[in-house]
Parts: structure tokens; C-alpha cells; sequence
């Protein structure tokens, strides 16, 4: 029988802050037989469950501690989050709401008050909460993220890079060098190294600025980039030495930077975005080998339906399955599909939608070098929000993106079917809750007009 309730909770906090989660929750658990209305340990047996990746157990426990202590704010904010994640609007506001009624001075109630409005599509209140937050802590990591996020969509660059940069007070990327950070100063003479964003499809977005970087007087740029893009960015103007993450780096230089501090720094507002696609390309004879591979007859369309599937939202942004995009068998009549998946789902390719003329490649694809290669070979390139439809926008393909209503990144901006990113791309979004299949089927008309010029 276990003994003292407090103690036990005590001991589940230092189990859980240790990452021993099984222990934890035993202690918790001990501590609720003895005393069933202990309120922390019913609080954070919750967050706990939630760790652990049983939401429903979790609000369950969320739950029975707010109603033990119904003025706890910090509880409702923890239950807005997990309801929020599972698309329930409604109660997810209501609960940030009453946290943010029962502790007013706390940035981070009005905080995620905010996160659920910019969710449901109500900006300009989210924004009056992040504002609320910030006045009351104007360094809240996390708020400035945040609102970066919705004044990038609403192309407000000025002030949305420098929110932006709030990402690194929570988000460490493990890599940093032994030479200060690059803020603008004169570069001339100088070296600077460009660090690692997590995204390849970050990086293949903001490399671009290398170039402006060697325009404004340095004398070395190299970059460190995810191995399988180090072959790619060996044609990247601007860039002397390129490195693979893992790679012994020699050090030495005067300065570094993030790739996404970069357009801040730069003062890159919606008319000097620099666009001169294309500023990757394929190896010439790279391209000539995957030419031989693919076929020889029809229009060529490059297909990715899925993201990394860790990704936070990537649930919204993938496709659910590659048959999916059946209907674009009919819309392009005699049209060859060349499958640019690769990883987790690359396999699906093999079993392609009746009738569609899919080529899988995956396998074969060993590093973007390769997939520029095919890339470069193609008419058309139809994506999710992937590195794909980057590399693909990099390389001056055309390139029809497939765009989610919920959570849409914010450099897609709003309500526009271009990028100034990307002058080849197409954005097919969304319509407000409907899903993919309104999307497919404007696709397939677009394709179907397409392929008929």
C-alpha cells in the first residue's frame, strides 16, 4: 500500500522531469489511491498522458483536476492545447478563453488565446491577444513567434521577420559556431558560413540568399546543409564551399547566420523578394542519365502527396493517399506520372490508382541532386507543401502546389494563387473546411486544360 500521497507526488515530478515517464505515472498513480482528490497529480497525470500520446486520457485527467480546482489557469491552457490539437474549436476557445479571464497578467493565457483564434481564421483577434501578451512581456518567445507567423501570411514583413526570430529562444537547432552572429554588419573582406534550418524544403527556400550575401562584398560564403542536399547546392550561386551536416568543418570564419534570419536582415519586403529562378540546378549529366530512364512518350508530371510525417501539421498538409489523385488520370489522357516520393511512402507508387501510368523511382532517387535530375526532365511537377514543390520552384519548373486551409504556412500568404517566391508555382488551396477533394477536382480541370494547349 503506498504511503505519503505528497511524497509520491513529489517523486512522480522528479521521475517525469527525468524522462522516465512509466515511473512517473506509477507515481501518480500512488498517490491517487491514497488520496483521489490530489489535484497536482491529477494534473499532471494529464500532461503526462499527453506526453505519452493518449489525448483522450489526458483530457480525462484534465478534466477531474479542473474540476478540483476550477480557478487554475494554467490547467485550461493545457486543455485548450489538447483540444485545439484535436480540431475542436469551439471548446478549445472556450477554455482559453477562461484562462485567460482567471489570470489576466499571464502573457502566455492571452497567448494561446491567440493560437486558437489565427486557427479558426480570426487574425485580427489573434492578433489583439498577442498584442496583450506582448504588453505585458514584449520578449514572450513564443507570442512573437506566433504573431510572426500571422503578419508573414498578411505579408507585414518588417516587423514579422523580426518577431520570427523569437523561434530560437525555444526551438535549438544543435549547431553553432565559434565566431559571432552576423547582424548586418559590412561584410566586406569577410567570411560568413551559413548555418542549418531543420526543413530541407527551409533550406532550399532561403539558399537563395547566398548570392546577396557575395553581392554585399564577402569574400568566402560557404553553407552547411542536410547531406542529401549537398550534391544540389554545389550549384549555388554565390556559395564557395558547401558542407554536409556531419562533415569536419574548418572554422575560422568572421561571421554566421540562419538562412531564415536572412530575408530579415535583408529587409526583404513583398516587392524585393529576390526570385531569379532558376537558382538551383540540375547536373547536366545527371539529367541526361534520368532522361534515358524516363518515358519517352506524353506530357511528364513529377507527383508528391506526402510531407515528413513529423512535421506538426503534416497531417493537414499531406495527402491521405496517393489515390487521392486518381482523378488526374482522366484529366490528362495519355499523360506519364513520375512518382518523386521518397521515404515512408515511396512504396505506394508501386500500386498506383487504376489506369494511371505511374512511374516509381523512389528507391532510385539517392540524394535532390537526383530528384533535380527528374525534375529537369519534366512538363509539370504537382505537390503538397513539401521540399518538392521548393526544389521544383527552385529550379524554374512549373509547379501546381497543393495548399490546406487549416494551419497553411505562412509563406503561401492569403488568398493569392501565386508566390512571388516562386514565379513558376500555382497554388491550389482549400476551400474553408472542405477538404482535398474541391482541390483535386480544380486540379484536374486546370490539367485538363493544360495538357489540351
Amino acid at each position: 500500500m503506498p504511503g505519503d500521497p505528497q511524497q509520491a507526488y513529489l517523486d512522480g515530478n522528479h521521475r517525469m522531469a527525468a524522462g522516465d515517464l512509466a515511473a512517473a505515472e506509477q507515481c501518480y498513480l500512488d498517490a491517487l489511491q491514497v488520496q483521489p482528490l490530489h489535484a497536482g497529480a491529477r494534473a499532471n497525470l494529464g500532461y503526462l498522458k499527453e506526453l505519452q500520446g493518449f489525448p483522450a486520457e489526458a483530457e480525462y485527467h484534465y478534466l477531474q483536476a479542473i474540476a478540483l480546482m476550477p480557478d487554475h489557469a494554467q490547467l485550461r491552457q493545457n486543455l485548450s492545447a489538447l483540444l485545439l490539437k484535436a480540431k475542436r474549436f469551439g471548446e478549445a476557445e472556450a477554455q482559453a478563453r477562461e484562462a485567460a479571464r482567471l489570470e489576466p497578467e499571464s502573457p502566455a493565457a492571452w497567448n494561446q488565446f491567440g493560437v486558437v483564434l489565427a486557427c479558426t481564421h480570426r487574425e485580427e483577434e489573434a492578433e489583439a491577444c498577442y498584442r496583450r501578451s506582448l504588453a505585458l512581456d514584449h520578449q514572450h518567445a513564443r507570442t512573437r513567434f506566433n504573431l510572426s507567423y500571422l503578419l508573414l501570411r498578411q505579408a507585414r514583413f518588417e516587423e514579422g521577420w523580426k518577431m520570427l526570430d523569437a523561434r530560437w529562444q525555444f526551438d535549438h537547432f544543435p549547431l553553432s559556431f565559434d565566431c559571432p552572429f552576423w547582424d548586418g554588419e559590412a561584410l566586406h573582406g569577410k567570411s560568413i558560413v551559413i548555418g542549418l534550418e531543420a526543413g530541407h524544403g527551409d533550406m532550399i527556400h532561403f539558399c537563395r540568399y547566398a548570392a546577396l550575401l557575395k553581392e554585399g562584398g564577402a569574400a568566402q560564403v560557404a553553407l552547411v546543409c542536410h547531406p542529401a542536399l549537398a550534391r544540389l547546392f554545389a550549384t549555388l550561386p554565390g556559395v564557395d564551399h558547401v558542407y554536409a551536416l556531419g562533415e569536419a568543418l574548418p572554422g575560422g570564419w568572421d561571421y554566421w547566420t540562419r538562412p531564415m534570419r536572412l530575408p530579415g536582415l535583408f529587409g526583404t519586403d513583398l516587392h524585393s523578394i529576390p526570385a531569379p529562378v532558376p537558382y538551383l540546378h540540375a547536373e547536366p549529366q545527371l539529367a541526361a542519365h534520368w532522361r534515358a530512364l524516363l518515358p519517352q512518350q506524353g506530357l511528364r508530371i513529377g507527383l508528391a502527396w506526402q510531407g515528413n510525417r513529423n512535421f506538426e501539421n503534416d497531417a493537414d498538409r499531406s495527402l491521405p493517399a496517393l489515390m487521392t489523385l486518381a482523378p488526374l488520370t482522366d484529366a490528362a489522357v495519355g499523360a506519364q506520372f513520375v512518382s518523386l516520393q521518397k521515404g515512408a511512402d515511396e512504396e505506394e507508387a508501386t500500386r498506383p490508382p487504376a489506369g494511371m501510368a505511374l512511374l516509381a523511382i523512389g528507391a532510385q532517387l539517392g540524394d535532390f541532386a537526383d530528384t533535380a535530375a527528374v525534375i529537369a526532365n519534366l512538363d509539370l511537377v504537382i505537390s503538397v507543401d513539401t521540399a518538392v514543390a521548393h526544389l521544383a520552384g527552385a529550379l524554374g519548373k512549373p509547379c501546381w502546389l497543393l495548399l490546406p486551409d487549416y494551419r497553411c504556412d505562412w509563406r503561401w500568404m492569403k488568398e493569392r494563387d501565386d508566390t512571388p517566391w516562386y514565379p513558376s508555382m500555382r497554388l491550389f488551396r482549400q476551400p474553408r473546411g472542405a477538404g482535398w477533394a474541391p482541390v483535386i477536382a480544380e486540379v484536374s480541370a486546370a490539367l485538363r486544360a493544360w495538357s489540351a494547349r
